[in-house]
């Protein structure tokens, strides 16, 4: 790659030193502008937002040693104990750039690239398969590669996707993890004009399937606090439950779910017969008891949903350009504000997303 002049050599960025609490993501400005290899991009970033898997990365959540719900550690970390598989894949190499949204423009590209490329506003695709890998090898952007929380990043030039919108880039960041995750889970679960329920819908991606469910004519009831309800009306929602609330038997096609935990057998009583659970999370525990009598007797379908089909993310290209799907952003920080910004986020007071605005 020849490199523009009006490309530094170093750059801003927010680095996770280890697994562990907030004093892990170190502010630095001398982290090395990275240059893009053969077939790959280097994008200016212009806005990133925070995610779950932000913070559940940062503490080594996926780590099988880990039991508790998401909130349980997500100050302090867990003292070094899931350090060997605390990642999406398993271990993780730091120091490590996160942020797994990213808006920005190409600025340079690496052998093999079309040098048109140069220019074109992008979103990046945040989980996908390695080039040449095996069938279910997964990468995930700010995870098992560097991400968005700098001012540049690279990516395969194929999970950039050109990107036409009238839309700020900050709400153009609020999109790629949380809706395609949403979608995904759709996707796999075939939702058509079907009564799905949707838990945790206040959040990112909860938030995200309620407006993509509406978009495929579904009925959705959404389950959030109270304080949530009028704004998921706002963006679709036939019908709010109060999370701390029973469910109905018998009384949905599809269960979307983000939060697992102690309640988790009530959403396979809530499904009817030949009905298809999906999840994709489990804010409130990965742990659950399974009545297999529950699975068997009403023939149902439970499918986990994490690999994405390349489609997946095209789709949600093709319909953020639409104007099918709007952002919802509930504020925004400052790149070197990503500490607070994931304070924040633990509170869980906002509908949406979190916006990282990335300065130049």
């Amino acid at each position: 790659m020849t490199r523009p002049a009006t490309i530094p050599t170093t750059m801003k960025a927010v680095v996770l030193t280890g697994h562990g609490g907030l004093d892990k993501l170190e502010w630095r400005e001398d982290v090395p502008v990275p240059k893009p290899d053969a077939g790959e991009v280097l994008i200016r970033v212009g806005a990133s937002s925070v995610n779950n898997t932000d913070v559940n990365t940062r503490t080594g959540w996926y780590s099988k040693s880990v039991r508790g719900d998401t909130n349980a550690a997500a100050t302090d970390g867990y003292g070094g104990a899931s350090d060997a598989d605390g990642a999406w894949s398993g271990a993780l190499s730091f120091p490590r750039v996160q942020g797994a949204d990213c808006c920005g423009r190409i600025v340079a590209v690496g052998e093999r690239v079309d040098a048109a490329r140069v220019g074109e506003r992008v979103l990046v695709r945040p989980m996908h398969r390695p080039k040449g890998a095996e069938p279910d090898a997964l990468v995930t952007f700010g995870s098992e590669r560097d991400g968005a929380f700098a001012e540049f990043t690279t990516v395969a030039s194929e999970h950039a996707l050109k990107i036409d919108s009238a839309l700020s880039d900050i709400e153009l960041a609020s999109f790629p993890c949380a809706f395609s995750t949403a979608e995904g889970m759709i996707q796999r679960a075939e939702l058509g004009a079907e009564r799905v329920l949707i838990t945790g819908a206040s959040g990112g991606v909860g938030s995200a399937a309620v407006q993509l469910a509406k978009r495929r004519g579904a009925h959705v009831t959404a389950r959030t606090s109270a304080a949530k309800m009028k704004a998921l009306k706002a963006l679709g929602a036939d019908i709010m439950i109060d999370r701390n609330e029973p469910v109905p038997q018998d009384a949905y096609d599809v269960v979307l779910d983000l939060v697992g935990g102690p309640r988790w057998p009530a959403l396979l009583d809530a499904l009817v017969p030949r009905g298809r659970y999906v999840t994709s999370g489990a804010i409130a525990g990965p742990i659950v008891e399974l009545d297999l009598r529950t699975l068997y007797l009403k023939d149902l379908i439970l499918v986990g949903s994490t690999r994405q089909e390349p489609r997946v993310f095209a789709d949600l290209v093709r319909y953020i350009e639409a104007g099918e799907i709007r952002p919802v952003v509930a504020g925004h920080h400052q790149l070197h504000e990503l500490r607070a910004a994931q304070e924040a986020f633990l509170e869980k007071s906002y509908l949406g997303k979190l916006a990282i605005e990335i300065a130049g």
